[in-house]
């Protein structure tokens, strides 16, 4: 074989160009000499002998007119060492045929790790195909996932580590684990795994025989695997199971994490399983006899128990009577008397009441409560301690159009209406006399204990004076004076004395025919008025102005036309006298046609 090193370590110096030569070829004629070697390729695997160990490369000859390098470090501790003799395989990286001075230059570059994991991949590529399960150690986290060495790194995608994604993939590390290739990318030489796939598989195959295998009704063991607001998911070994918040316990939580915890081992009742949506109910309540099943027997209608407020709401608040049993108070059932806006103006969370049972609904579980109920009703008893004509003393709580709300203790009003706050006033609204929290005396009217009315009079304190006082004073055919208060198209009302009124019509106020009562009087002004009539029933009182200056001759007169009779100078009949209070007017005298 030709030293081809010590060819290219000849001197270009001809005096000993030739006995170096010779030395190389060994004697043997140089045209007798093949200078070729075989044909080397890169990046193709090929197998060599161990030549020598130089400092930090291994010389390996793979037939070629130069020997070629390897690296010393690429054999790994587990590794034999390299023995000069030993055949190994190495991949051919580069050929550099340049040569300088002393160093190892005109080799050709080799890599026995490279070749290793080529021919690793070679030999993996003949034995797995996608779809396979491999059995692999997880070597470290990468980007997006982890490594894992199947005899080939592989990469497991962080979201194909299983089912649920766990929070540290890093926990796999230096694990072993089963794993179904999922893509297999020869011209990259990538392989992509997933543990996830391969568990979903074994479950789809365990869930379909195990759907299959449960009966609703009986109690089967399983581990929780996720909790969520509503309830937690609990895996039966294939297949998994809703246990429902409201399945947990017969009494009350709030967070299905107060009853399980992750991973936690627990027996479950089948409630019902849906195979075609292949969904299942499970329960743990009902592993023990519902409180509900003799909750007659313990809380019959009428009986008055003590509970715990455990929720309040807009609408009531819940008692709890025992673990697994609650009853609601509505608000309108926890005061006979007090005004309630909330049900946290009477109770809080934790509070220990008495409450009383009203109803109970054991299909829907379900039990109405009252509080005021365990008290004497005030109604009972209102008509025995405000008997009608009573004298009360009460506060002014609401004003209304049609009068005002008094309460004279406690959650018990009465109503006071306008028409009877005065005997002589017209009231148009409440406010003209009484204000909100104002004190004030009322007789007792009457009450409807059934209906729960109490109605109030103020007026009611005094005599009324229509009955004898104003018809008294106040005779017909009488001269007064009063005030204009208030002027309409049909006439003119005149104050005769604090809070009582007469009425001067239209026709009553001068001997000729008025258009317009201001044209004859001014608000405010003081005039003298006959009075023509007084009215107890209809509480009126008429009034004449043109009257107030007549003769006897002319009432004569207009008392005979209004009799129906001709007077006997022949003048026409004076119009029917006319007068009152209010907005209505009649007759003040009438015909005996008319009667």
């Amino acid at each position: 074989m030709v030293k081809l090193n010590l060819i290219r370590e000849l001197d270009a110096n001809e005096d000993n160009w030739e006995p170096q030569v010779d030395a190389a070829l060994n004697g043997t004629p140089i045209e007798e000499n093949e200078w070729g070697g075989q044909e080397v390729v890169g990046n193709q695997i090929t197998e060599g002998k161990i030549v020598r160990i130089e400092n930090e490369f291994v010389i390996v000859d793979i037939g070629y007119k130069s020997e070629g390098i390897v690296p010393l470090e690429e054999w790994e501790e587990e590794d034999d060492p390299p023995v000069p003799g030993t055949m190994i395989k190495v991949l051919i990286e580069e050929i550099e045929d340049e040569v300088t001075g002393e160093e190892v230059r005109g080799m050709i570059n080799l890599s026995k790790r490279k070749a290793a994991k080529i021919e690793a991949w070679d030999n993996m590529m003949k034995s797995v195909k996608e779809g396979d399960v491999v059995n692999g150690m997880v070597l470290r986290k990468i980007k997006g996932g982890l490594l894992v060495d199947i005899g080939v790194p592989v990469f497991l995608p962080a979201s194909q580590v299983d089912v649920r994604r766990p929070n540290d993939i890093g926990e796999y590390i230096n694990k072993s684990i089963l794993c179904k290739v999922l893509k297999i990318d020869e011209a990259r030489r990538n392989i992509v795994v997933s543990r996830r796939a391969m568990i979903e598989s074994e479950r789809a195959e365990k869930k379909t025989a195990l759907l299959y295998q449960l009966n609703e009704g009986e109690i089967r063991k399983g581990t929780i695997k996720n909790i969520a607001d509503f309830g937690a998911f609990i895996d039966l070994g294939g297949i998994d199971g809703l246990l429902h918040i409201t399945d947990m316990s017969w009494g009350r939580i709030n967070n299905p994490n107060e009853m399980v915890k992750i991973d936690q081992e627990l027996e479950v009742v089948i409630l019902s399983i849906d195979r075609e949506k292949e969904k299942i109910s499970l329960g743990l309540k009902q592993k023990t006899v519902s409180p509900w099943a003799n909750v007659e027997d313990k809380y019959p209608v009428g009986s008055k128990v003590k509970g715990t407020v455990v929720n309040v709401m807009s609408y009531g608040a819940f008692i709890k009577l025992e673990e697994g049993i609650e009853g609601l108070v509505h608000i309108s059932e926890m005061s006979w008397t007090k005004r309630i806006n909330h049900p946290s103006e009477m109770l809080s969370v934790g509070d220990e009441v008495e409450v009383a049972v009203l109803l109970i609904n054991k299909d829907r579980q379900e039990i109405s409560l009252g509080i005021k109920q365990t008290q004497d009703n005030p109604w009972e008893l209102v008509d025995e301690k405000y008997p009608i004509g009573k004298e009360v003393v009460g506060t002014v709580r609401n004003l209304t159009n049609y009068g005002a709300f008094i309460e004279i203790e406690e959650g018990i009003d009465g109503l006071l209406h306008v028409s009877d706050m005065s005997w002589v006033r017209k009231i148009s609204h409440p406010n003209e006399v009484v204000t909100k929290g104002q004190q004030i005396t009322c007789r007792i009217l009457s009450v409807d204990k059934k209906n729960r009315r109490i109605a109030l009079g103020l007026k009611q304190l005094t005599e009324d004076p229509w009955e004898k006082r104003i018809p008294e004073k106040y005779q017909p055919n009488q001269l007064v004076k009063g005030t204009v208060t208030k002027i309409t198209n049909f006439g003119v009302f005149i104050s005769l004395e604090d809070d009582l009124e007469g009425l001067l019509h239209i026709s009553e106020l001068a001997n000729h025919k008025v258009e317009n009562p201001e044209d004859i009087v001014k608000v405010g002004e003081e005039i003298e008025v006959k009075i023509l009539r007084v009215d107890p029933e209809e509480r009126k009182i008429g009034l004449s102005r043109k009257r107030a200056e007549w003769t006897e001759e002319q009432e004569a007169a207009a008392a005979a036309a209004a009799a129906g009779e001709q007077p006997e100078n022949g003048e026409s009949s004076p119009e029917l006298l006319k007068g009152g209070i209010g907005a209505e007017s009649g007759p003040l005298f009438k015909s005996s046609t008319q009667e």
